[in-house]
């Protein structure tokens, strides 16, 4: 935008000719009007409505914006008729109709409404709404016309996005056409009022995103509730109105629809003179409409995130394995009609598009169930209203569109979907009964067995603890004689000894010719034992993956305890971004490949490989190096298997390393993916600064690097975190969002944090739209005692700065 509008450095230069209406009224009466060089300001002077240019367009328009910042316009009047220059008037005539004229005296835009107001007057509002009123009304809010029934690509809070069924109007957001041009672009966002409300962005015609429906609490697929801290939805629906508004606390907010479609939630902090964005509504590719097909359910948490609905086959194999899912899918068993036919319960959903319904508000959950069996064509229902236990009845018949995993972590949606008897295993009642006394009989039998072979296992489990044996049965992996590896190591001589860990001491050594090995000798005297031992053995024996380093065997000989590894001639990847000489052979591009290698190896352990794997100690010296400086993910001695279905998990033994642990694991001892993904950002901040997290220190304050980060991101200087030896060697726009993203994997709260497959998503894809990260953890300033201190005087002990430390709290 061309610095300020013209009529503010026209004042400037003749300020006697500059009329700003008082404060105190704020008004326009009729008859009076406001010129090119006039601003009428709202009653606490947030808001200032006036002509403004846009970039090098000759074009002038009539707009609101915030106070002494005219760059961020919240309306624009004459969208689609701009002023030819800034000589223009709006003028209020008697009967309460404003207008714009240009010079010639033409009529550029005027108001339109029903209603006449005998004393018309018009004002600026605080909430930044331009009304005229009567100014004899007794009702304050009883509007002749108003600029919120009429929005541009800003909604602003107590601004109603949705209908009037009185008068027809539809109130809803319209994009600009681009940065320089404020008239209507392609994109519009509002209520679809069909059946149950629902909040659409659309490109025309053609939806792009949808909520999905109103469910008597909020929009499903909606992000989460827990920013009512900051905004309070308000929904109305009777005879009159449909609208969605939101009441704003402290903080000034907006939802801004932008020139490419994208719906976001925007808010102007204190002291910044830009809009930040705290989340946009399409936030992955499950929220791109019908993304999976008809039938098709969308996981952002697989890769590739589109599967089937249980009972349902791909309707183009083919397609599905190049990853083209438009075609969606088919039942795999026709529906036959048959009363045995059941439902399948999907929960954490969000609902299917409203394109093919029938919706009964008054209809219990039973009746509405029953009501489906009914109807051969009915293929799902659910309750309308989740309130209360729930009520009312949903059904869908036809194909079910833009089904998605909910991102709400206690999200009370759920469909149920029709499935034919044999999908579901159902049979008469007859068949019933005699399967319930064969099952009954069966489970007896298996109680009796399984009660004798458990007490069998627990004398076994004893023994063996006792004796600390270590079964070479157990560990589905080559086995090296210990003599074979003592001479391959010099009989572990000091000089072959790379370095030593919480697991033991570390060796090079030579098998046959150019077949180098680093060896891991479980030491005696060692924190970790025979578990962390067989644990890593059987973790990382099935683990393939470019990014996690090669186990080859194991030696297992009397009381030695070896793991036999791939050798990895540059050591770990502390040794180089802490070093001041080594860090200088590591510029942007190189650290960089090392961060996407990183995230590629644990989006690998928490999603793609056959089991869920929480690495629970990632940091800089369990990233080993090969020859070309690609990193590989070490040490799954502390690793642990998740299920598929398993979120998180709770330990009495808190094992890690300070500096790189989540504040719920290192304080309550809860780990999940989240707490890898803490671990990651702190090692992707680590790898930008050049500095560690642990013992970094600062002249201003007295915050972690995490905090520091932080502290310059909301100054606007994130750059002043990277690693002065980069110096011009890094792309500006790629450190950022890096350290953006490393941001937003160290938020304080496990449920802000992103998963590993949206973190890579982030890294990798330029034009992804990132939230602005909230307050990390530990970001409380250290004193004398700090935080490790705190946690060593309630029983916690650590040794060394990155060294892996050991919990044991009393039962």
């Amino acid at each position: 935008m061309k610095g300020l509008p013209f009529f503010i450095f026209f004042a400037s230069l003749l300020p006697f000719l500059v009329l700003r209406l008082s404060t105190a009224t704020d008004t326009i009466s009729a008859s009076q009007s406001i010129n090119g060089s006039n601003t009428l300001v709202s009653s606490g002077q947030s808001f200032e409505l006036g002509l403004f240019q846009v970039g090098n367009s000759k074009a002038w328009y009539l707009g609101i914006w915030f106070k002494n910042l005219p760059h961020i316009v919240v309306w624009v009047a004459n969208r689609e008729n701009p002023l030819p220059d800034s000589h223009g008037a709006l003028t209020l005539t008697k009967n309460g109709t404003m207008a714009l004229f240009d010079q010639m005296n033409n009529t550029i835009w005027s108001t339109m409404s029903s209603q006449i107001a005998e004393n018309p007057v018009a004002q600026l509002l605080e909430t930044g709404n331009l009304v005229v009123r009567d100014k004899a009304a007794t009702d304050s809010e009883s509007y002749v016309w108003q600029s919120f029934d009429f929005p541009s690509d800003t909604s602003l809070p107590k601004m109603k996005i949705g209908w009037n069924f009185r008068t027809g109007l539809n109130r809803f957001l319209t994009s600009w056409k681009n940065a320089s041009d404020p008239s209507p672009g392609e994109y519009t966002y509002g209520i679809d009022p069909l059946g149950l409300p629902q909040l659409v962005v659309a490109k025309g015609t053609e939806k792009l995103y949808r909520t999905g429906p109103w469910n008597g609490l909020r929009f499903t697929g909606f992000p989460s509730s827990s920013n009512e801290l900051i905004v309070k939805p308000i929904f109305v629906y009777d005879t009159n109105e449909l609208y969605y508004m939101y009441m704003a606390t402290d903080i000034m907010t907006g939802v801004k629809l932008t020139e490419s479609g994208l719906a976001q939630r925007v808010v102007l902090n204190r002291g910044s003179t830009e809009w930040s964005v705290m989340y946009t509504l399409q936030n992955d590719r499950c929220d791109n409409y019908r993304e999976c097909g008809a039938n098709g359910f969308c996981k952002i948490s697989n890769s590739p995130p589109c599967e089937c609905l249980q009972g349902y086959v791909p309707k183009s194999q083919n397609e599905w394995e190049v990853l083209n899912w438009t075609s969606g899918c088919i039942r795999e068993t026709s529906l036959n009609c048959q009363k045995d036919d059941g439902f399948l319960k999907v929960p954490n959903v969000k609902l299917p598009d409203l394109l093919d319904f029938q919706l009964n508000m008054s209809m219990s959950v039973k009746q509405c169930e029953a009501d489906c069996l009914k109807n051969c064509s009915c293929v799902a229902y659910t309750n309308s209203d989740v309130r209360n236990g729930g009520s009312g009845c949903l059904m869908w018949f036809g194909d079910l569109i833009d089904m998605r995993e909910s991102i709400e972590e206690a999200n009370p949606e759920l469909i149920y979907i029709r499935m034919p008897s044999s999908e579901l295993g159902n049979s008469t009642q007859k068949d019933k009964r005699v399967v319930l006394i064969s099952v009954i009989s069966a489970v007896s039998v298996l109680l009796f067995l399984g009660f004798t072979c458990f007490l069998s296992l627990i004398i076994q489990k004893k023994r063996r603890k006792k004796s600390g044996s270590t079964s070479p049965k157990d560990l589905e992996l080559p086995l090296f004689d210990f003599e074979e590896i003592a001479t391959a190591t010099n009989n572990f001589s000091f000089r072959n000894k790379l370095g030593e860990g919480g697991f033991g001491p570390v060796y090079k050594g030579s098998l046959r010719q150019d077949e180098l090995i680093a060896v891991k000798r479980l030491s005696k005297d060692s924190g970790q034992g025979i578990e962390e031992f067989k644990n890593e053995v059987t973790m990382i024996a099935n683990l393939q993956h470019w990014n996690l380093v090669k186990l080859l065997g194991c030696c297992i000989e009397g009381e030695e305890r070896m793991l036999i590894y791939e050798y990895l001639p540059n050591k770990s990847l502390d040794c180089f971004i802490f070093d001041q000489n080594q860090k200088m052979l590591l510029n942007w591009q190189k650290r960089y490949d090392i961060i996407m290698g990183i995230a590629r190896g644990l989006l690998y352990l928490h999603q793609d490989s056959r089991v869920r794997i929480i690495h629970r100690d990632l940091k800089s010296n369990n990233i080993l190096l090969d020859h070309e400086l690609n990193p590989k993910i070490s040490d799954f001695g502390i690793a642990r298997i998740f299920e598929r279905n398993q979120t998180e998990a709770k330990t009495k033994r808190v094992i890690g390393t300070y500096g790189y642990m989540s504040p719920e694991y290192a304080i309550d001892g809860k780990f999940s993916v989240k707490s890898d993904v803490f671990s990651f950002g702190v090692l992707l901040l680590e790898i930008i600064s050049g500095r560690k997290n642990r013992g970094f220190h600062h002249a201003d304050h007295n915050h972690s690097l995490l905090g520091h980060a932080w502290l310059l991101w909301n100054k606007n200087k994130g750059l002043e975190v990277v690693d002065q030896c980069l110096e011009y060697s890094y792309v500006e726009f790629e450190v950022l969002r890096c350290i953006q993203v490393g941001l937003l994997c160290v938020q304080k709260l496990p449920k802000d944090r992103p998963v590993m497959s949206s973190v890579f998503l982030m890294l990798s894809n330029e034009a992804a739209i990132l939230p602005q990260p909230k307050e990390p953890g530990f970001f409380t300033e250290r004193s004398s005692m700090d935080f490790e201190d705190t946690l060593a005087g309630k029983g916690r002990s650590q040794t060394g700065s990155t060294s892996t430390l050991t919990t044991v709290e009393a039962r």
